[in-house]
């Protein structure tokens, strides 16, 4: 019987990641997956297949919208929508094989199959049983359902199937606006689709800024996207080669449908365990589903962890790896920490989002004392220049002690620029010191230090 130091259940983010710094700290290791590649949701079908068809479809709208602006003129590109999936299946095949290849170099061993927990300290995958001083449980988190709605992959998909539908539909419905929902929306959108969310809630994006859902949502009904707020879906029913929305507006109860060709369910995620025998361990599941941890991402049974999606926090894939390593790094005897305040979140439409920290609703909830600082991107050269003065950076800072607590982003590379304000989070950092800060001009960089300019004295270029 193989034994190891670690045994890691699934290859995500949180999985790899973990894996790999185990093997860097000297514990043989080994990652148990049963997909054909390593990677999970993540790689394969989730993040970065969905960035490849974003950018490609950002391409399309910048020549068809700017290039004869800036003298690039010629007939607009036609969409090969084969080809841009065979694009985006390479973009995957390129980060699955990383991972294969960082296996190797770091001799983690990969066991093909998928795995069950017979009990503790011990892996059984297949017909083989393997002992682990430690299991590691990061298998990620599944579509969630809605009642009323079957998803088939075909007519009816979840984020799986909208990465590739056989066409590009005429008319697509989708249910949720949450950040999986609006980016594949804006694809779609930018390809030629008609595309209505319908949304529960009166806001898009729960539980983000309030401003910047108002004006993320502008935004994006600007572009062409439809809203349907405050509506409950009831079902989908398809026929021939139409599906049929049905929903009923919260305010006042009143019955609606709306045709598709393509319906997308992007009401969220839940954490995915089935199958590995936890509860047969006694292993303790929160009513949510989530595997019970504590601050060392130990379960209530010893040599069991889990991390990631399959734990409470953000399903990100940035909070997995984060927990993958301090899981890692407790294993080998450190004492690694995870800052939960400062994990940002970014949607990766056009204009980029990205949050970080604390909202003004939650400041005003806590009864907090605190200023804001805000820059348009209309006042930042290099934005204007690209066609990305849409937006804002917004800053959010104790009134007493200037000290940053929170950072909302709508506007280019907005997902590269909160990491700036990260940092300075990590250090306890003021608006002064973000202010005081050289930054190189012309870049998209400057709205964040005008934002912290402007919870002082004042930005210069408002």
């Amino acid at each position: 019987m193989s034994a190891y130091d670690v045994i890691i259940i699934g290859s995500g983010p949180g999985g790899y990641v973990s894996a790999i710094r185990c093997a860097q700290l000297g514990l043989k290791t080994a990652c148990v997956e049963g997909r054909e590649t390593l990677g999970g949701t993540c790689l394969n079908v989730g993040c970065i297949p969905s960035k490849a068809l974003l950018h490609a479809s950002h391409m399309l709208h910048e020549a068809e919208h700017n290039f004869a602006a800036m003298g690039l003129k010629g007939k607009s590109p036609s969409v090969d929508w084969k080809q841009m999936l065979s694009y985006k299946d390479d973009v995957i095949a390129q980060n699955t094989k990383g991972i294969e290849f960082l296996f190797k170099k770091n001799k983690v061993d990969w066991i093909k199959g998928w795995a069950t927990i017979p009990e503790a300290g011990k892996v059984k995958v297949g017909d083989t049983t393997y002992e682990a001083k430690n299991i590691v449980v990061a298998t990620g988190s599944e579509v969630s359902t809605l009642p009323g709605v079957e998803v088939d992959e075909k007519m009816v998909v979840s984020s799986t199937g909208a990465l590739e539908l056989n066409k590009i539909p005429k008319k697509l419905v989708v249910i949720g606006a949450g950040v999986i929902g609006l980016e594949l929306g804006s694809v779609y959108k930018r390809l030629g689709s008609e595309v209505t969310v319908i949304e529960y809630l009166n806001a898009i994006t729960p539980g983000m800024d309030g401003e910047i859902q108002k004006v993320f949502q502008r935004t994006l009904k600007k572009q062409g996207l439809e809203f349907i707020m405050g509506a409950a879906v009831q079902g989908v029913t398809t026929k021939g080669n139409k599906a049929t929305v049905t929903y009923k507006l919260r305010k006042d109860d009143s019955e609606h449908d709306v045709d598709a060709d393509t319906v997308l369910l992007a009401t969220g995620r839940r954490p995915f365990t089935d199958g590995l025998g936890l509860e047969a361990l006694g292993v303790e599941i929160s009513p949510r589903g989530q595997i019970k941890t504590d601050g060392h991402y130990a379960t209530n049974i010893k040599g069991i962890y889990a991390i990631g999606d399959a734990i409470d926090g953000p399903m990100l894939a940035h909070k997995a790896e984060d927990e993958g390593m301090a899981c890692a790094e407790g294993l080998a005897g450190q004492k690694p920490h995870v800052n939960y305040g400062v994990i940002p979140g970014v949607i990766y439409t056009h204009p980029e989002v990205s949050t970080v920290g604390k909202t003004e609703e939650q400041l005003k909830e806590e009864g907090r004392d605190y200023k804001v600082g805000k820059f348009s991107f209309m006042g930042n050269g290099r934005a204007k220049a690209n066609f990305a003065g849409d937006g804002f950076v917004k800053l959010l800072v104790d009134a007493s002690t200037d000290r940053i607590l929170g950072a909302h982003i709508i506007g280019p590379m907005a997902g590269d620029l909160i990491h700036e304000v990260c940092v300075a989070m990590e250090f306890g950092a003021a608006a002064e010191d973000l202010a005081r800060t050289c930054h190189a001009h012309p870049t998209y960089s400057e709205a964040v230090r005008e934002a912290a300019l402007a919870c002082g004295d004042g930005a210069i270029h408002a």
